[in-house]
Parts: C-alpha cells; structure tokens; sequence
C-alpha cells in the first residue's frame, strides 16, 4: 500500500487541475452569455459554477471510469504516474489560459496520463515498449469526439439558427432579442449543468484512479465524496474564472446576439449530454466553439473571424501531444526524486 501522504498530494493536484479545468472553460459556460450583456460578468460565473455544482449524481460515472480506467492499462499506473500526467494536464491548460486559448482540459489530462504512463513503461521495459501502456481500443471514442463534437456542436446550432430566423421572420430584431435574453439564461444553465455532468467526472476517475493504484480501494467505483469534492473545485474555478478565454469565445470568434447565444448554448449543452450519456469524456471547449462557429456562418459566413478559430483549432492539435510529453517528463522527474538518497 502506498503512503496515504503521497494519494494526499495526488488528490490535491487532482483538486488543482478540476479548478483550472473550470477556470479555462468559465468561458464556455459564461461568453456568450457575457457577450450579449444578458448577465454581468459577476453574475454570469455565479450562475454557471452552481449550475457546474449541483449536476453531480445526474448522470453516473460513466465519463469517470472511461478516463481512470477505460484508456491506460492499470497494470502500468502508480501514484507517480497520476501524479506526472496531472503535471503535463496543469502545465498546458494554465499556459493556453494564460495565452487566452480555449483548450480541451479533458484531451490534456487523457494526454498527460497516457504520457506519464508511457514514461513508466519505457523505464521499466524500454522505449520500444512504452505503446504497451495505451488501451488502444479505449481511444477510438474519445478520439473520434475530438472531430464530432465540433462539428456536431455546429450542425446543431446551424439548424437551430435557422429555425429561429423562419419562426421569427416577422418579428423585429428588437423584440426578438428581448425574448431571447430570457431564454439565453435557460440555455446558460444547460451548458453549465452539461459542462459539470462531464468535466467533473473526469478528475472523479483519476482521483479513484489513484486510491486504486495506491490500494485503498480494490474495486474502479467512485466515493461519493470524491464526487462532491470534484463538482466543488470545478465550481469554484469557474466562479473565479478565465476572463482572457471568456474574452475569445464571446468576441473574437463572431459577434454575438441574444438569439446566437441562445443556439449555441443549447446545441453545445445536447452535445455534450449525448455524449455523457455514451459514457464519452468530450470537449466541452470544442463543442461550443463549434456551436459558436455555427451561428455565426448561418449569419453570414464571412462574420466568423476564421483566423481566430485558426489558433484555437491549432491548440486543439497540439494539446495531447503536448501535455503528454510534459507528462512523460513529469513522471521522469517525480521517479527520480522518488529514487533520490
């Protein structure tokens, strides 16, 4: 049995990447809500973190176990190697916020695991055996939401968008956008309750992850107060939020209006509940970028600033890669300290 210390510290980093994971994507819950000044920005992050809290024990723990045990052989993980890959997932999320980038915390943290598990292996058995870590067949879902969500995200407010302009042809703009500033805090609340069903889970499954490898658990099923407590710091993340994000996402990719908001937010929240439903961790960042993306082309495709979604789309490439390989590193690091006379 490891020393209860070490899952201490394990769980606490895992507790610091929820937080960042609701500080980077504060913006998906909140810009288009912001953008349109239907709520403060004070009031909009208050509304989203309780709507982030209190959808624990909706929707099971599906996402949790795809991502603690679903992707990475539990043979090759130990507490440094939930301990390294949390590194690589806290370093890329907190330099994109920092850089005002919407990134998926959900590919970094797969990334950064499956890197720092690489690690262990190609320590213990050599480099040309470090694939020996991956469950490739835990990765073809996960991978393939990486190009759905997006792209489903933005069918889905294309034809809600759509549909408004048929039903609301003959109402003025004016009072069109009264009515929808109204129901853009419904849609807000979706998203935020989507965002929470899904991204708290993820650091659910690497918490238990963790109380396995280190034997204080025998079974993959997640404690109700790992539960709480990861609904808790995503939360509070994004109470405090990314303010440069919310800044890109609500701004920089299209102008928006009431009736966009509201489109994008509910065609981004029944993505990501279809996808929590499949047991799926998916990008809530990707979905609603591309929700936003959506609206935007059914407008006028030339009022989408396509350059803007170039760096983001870019981001969204680089994160695995990325977040592995300051994973792989962490773990090096972490085992040599451990080693360390």
């Amino acid at each position: 049995m490891v020393g209860l210390d070490l899952v201490v510290v394990i769980v606490a980093v895992a507790l610091l990447f929820d937080y960042f994971n609701g500080f980077n994507d504060a913006a998906n819950s909140i810009a288009t809500v912001v953008a349109t000044r239907v709520l403060t920005p004070l009031q909009a992050v208050a509304w989203a973190a309780f709507f982030n809290f209190v959808s624990a024990f909706t929707f099971g723990t599906g996402v949790a176990k795809t991502i603690g045990s679903g992707m990475v052989d539990l043979t090759y993980v130990t507490p440094l190697v939930i301990l390294g890959g949390l590194a690589g997932a806290i370093s890329w999320v907190l330099a994109m916020s920092l850089l005002g980038l919407p990134v998926s915390a959900s590919h970094a943290l797969v990334g950064g695991y499956a890197g720092s598990a690489m690690s262990n292996v190609a320590a213990l058995y050599g480099l040309h055996r470090s694939f020996d870590a991956v469950l490739l067949a835990g990765w073809i879902k996960p991978v393939l939401f990486i190009v759905v969500s997006p792209v489903l995200g933005l069918i889905l407010s294309g034809t809600l968008m759509t549909a408004v302009y048929w039903l609301f042809r003959r109402v003025t703009p004016r009072s069109m956008d009264s009515y929808f500033r109204k129901l853009q805090l419904l849609s807000a609340a979706a998203f935020s309750y989507a965002h929470g069903t899904n991204d708290a889970q993820k650091t659910m499954g690497i918490i238990t992850g963790a109380l396995v490898a280190g034997g204080y658990m025998t079974t993959f099923e997640v404690p109700v107060w790992v539960i709480f407590s990861a609904h808790g710091a995503i939360a509070l993340g994004t109470l405090m939020g990314g303010w440069r994000v919310v800044e890109t996402m609500g701004t920089r990719i299209t102008r928006l209006r009431p009736r966009d908001g509201f489109c994008a937010e509910t065609a981004g929240a029944s993505s990501v509940f279809f996808a929590t439903l499949l047991g799926q961790p998916v990008s809530t960042t990707h979905t609603i970028a591309g929700a936003i993306a959506g609206v935007g082309v059914v407008r006028r495709v030339k009022s989408v600033r396509w350059r803007m979604a170039q760096r983001i789309v870019w981001a969204w490439i680089l994160t695995m890669p990325c977040a592995a390989g300051v994973g792989w590193l962490a773990y090096r690091v972490l085992a040599a300290l451990a080693t360390a006379p």
